[in-house]
């Protein structure tokens, strides 16, 4: 997400989240802090997005659930967006409405025109940005595919005209900025999924991105060569590819789709299956079906699979597990970069070049990308000619001027992660984490005592509860133990602190804590509940 300030006026790119890291043990989803927008609501003109993942659109339903402005968008985009709030069961501003690239929207003091580019989904586009101050261009997720699967190539020709015009700031997309050469075209997966389905015996199954709508709509033309009919299972896919054919992203002949209940009728031969899960997600359709738990298709000896993705950071060993699990029930699996499989859908260095070259901006600023990829990317800046004081990189939070002859980054905003857990929208902090790791690494010991509410002195108890730290049937020693220096600890306070909750609590921490360390070298989390009798 990035807002763009003129005057009185902001509009804000894209408004996506990000999914949970390992150190976020319970997390669902994490979403921008939007902090400063909403001290600033009244200035907020409308959001524009480039495309429809889910890292571009996923936090707005909780972004409009406090402002109401406009949502513009190509169609798909807008479709997309409009699945997203029915499920969140909140309505568009009646502004709102998809736009076709090259069409002109004001919003306050800002002129925004959407720009067609290339991308691992289909309507995804840059924008052109125009303002008393000057232009700003920015590309969104981006590749230039000169042989895309719909045919619609970027707008080479307008990023160029807008060059000539003279772009004050270009901000551009540096994921794949430490590739070298060209990304290959989608296509290219295509001539894979008709290799593939030429060879297998039995039924195809396809995992993918449930947005990847070129991609889908390549295994579905190779299933219409080779006269297999083609089912759609897990839900995100079911709903997307649904979208997708009401605004006729994919038109393929009658017959050509099955409801999953069909494919028990048809021979395997003629069996098609395109499905989630090809990140390994533990209740994905494609998990479930590796570990025999799926309900309505069961892998059987014959079945060939292609993941048709590269594993995100992160979720490596879910797809192994997942590969190991399919390759066990008898399936052959295609997958790995080797197989030509999946191709990205973000630019290499030398189409980060030409798009730098193609605006020929005064000011840089790379975004979309871990640090080091927005490094290289202001690198490649200064290989076409920029000067390396006018290129700019910022973290999350950065806040950066530009007039018509200066830019410099000149303070910070209140920005990082709001995290989502169930219902909950930012209950979740530091603290509660540190918890659950500290739950999640040593698991936890209650010790409850019972305490005279006239003479403070201890009437039962020490009574100790384990949960993730040990066995109590096999470890009645240790837990005996560990009653005996509590009772120690809290004889010692007797005629003192005893009437002292806090004191009690500290002492008994203090106590079993040092004692289980010597014992196990491991630090469960140790809870005194006081019983007043």
């Amino acid at each position: 997400m990035a807002a763009v300030v003129h005057g009185n006026d902001i509009i804000l790119i894209d408004s996506g989240l990000a999914f949970p890291e390992e150190d976020m043990p319970g997390i669902d989803i994490v979403l921008p802090d939007i902090s400063f927008l909403l001290e600033n609501r009244d200035r907020v003109r409308a959001i524009f997005l480039t495309h429809g993942h889910e890292d571009h659109i996923g936090a707005l339903p909780y972004v409009l659930r406090q402002m109401s402005v406009p949502v513009y968008g190509a169609r798909l985009t807008i479709g997309m967006v409009e699945l997203k709030l029915q499920e969140h069961q909140i309505s568009l501003h009646p502004s709102s409405r998809a736009l076709e690239p090259g069409e002109v929207v004001r919003a306050g003091s800002f002129s925004v025109e959407l720009f067609r580019v290339n991308h691992s989904i289909p309507d995804a586009c840059g924008l052109i940005i125009k303002n008393p101050v000057g232009t700003v261009v920015h590309t969104g997720d981006f590749k230039f595919d000169h042989t895309p699967v719909d045919g619609r190539v970027a707008d080479f020709h307008r990023l160029a005209e807008v060059g000539r015009e003279g772009v004050l700031l270009l901000l551009a997309d540096s994921t794949n900025a430490e590739r070298p050469g060209y990304t290959p075209s989608e296509k290219t997966v295509g001539k894979t999924f008709d290799r593939v389905m030429e060879g297998a015996e039995g039924r195809v199954i396809v995992a993918s991105f449930a947005s990847q709508v070129h991609r889908v709509r390549q295994v579905v033309e190779a299933a219409v060569r080779h006269h297999r009919r083609v089912a759609v299972v897990g839900r995100s896919m079911e709903n997307v590819v649904q979208k997708a054919i009401e605004l006729g992203y994919l038109d393929f002949p009658p017959g050509t789709w099955m409801d999953i209940e069909e494919v028990k009728k048809l021979p395997a031969e003629q069996i098609v299956i395109v499905t989630t899960g090809s990140q390994g997600e533990p209740m994905s359709a494609l998990t479930r079906m590796s570990t025999a738990d799926h309900r309505k298709v069961t892998i059987v000896p014959g079945d060939t699979v292609i993941i048709s993705a590269t594993a995100i950071p992160g979720n490596e060993k879910y797809v192994a597990r997942t590969i190991d699990n399919l390759y066990r029930l008898g399936a052959h699996v295609v997958y790995g970069s080797a197989s030509n499989i999946h191709v990205s859908g973000h630019a290499c260095q030398e189409e980060l070049k030409l798009m730098l070259n193609l605006v020929r901006p005064q000011y840089f600023v790379p975004v979309h990308g871990e640090y080091r990829h927005l490094v290289h990317h202001s690198r490649l800046a200064q290989d076409v000619g920029i000067e390396p004081s006018h290129i700019l990189i910022g973290e999350n939070g950065s806040v950066f001027e530009f007039t018509k002859e200066s830019g410099a980054i000149v303070g910070s905003v209140p920005s990082g992660k709001v995290l989502v857990d169930g219902v909950g929208v930012g209950d979740v902090g530091n603290i509660v984490l540190r918890d659950r790791k500290q739950l999640s690494n040593d698991g936890i010991l209650i010790v409850v005592v019972g305490m005279d509410a006239q003479s403070g002195l201890l009437v039962s108890g020490p009574d100790i509860v384990s949960r993730g730290f040990v066995y109590v049937r096999e470890s009645e020693a240790l837990l005996d133990e560990a009653r005996q220096r509590v009772k120690s600890a809290l004889s010692q306070l007797e005629g003192n602190n005893l009437s002292e909750w806090s004191a009690i609590k500290s002492a008994v921490r203090e106590t079993l804590g040092r004692f289980l360390w010597d014992k196990t070298k491991r630090r469960p989390m140790i809870l005194p509940i006081i019983m007043e009798v």
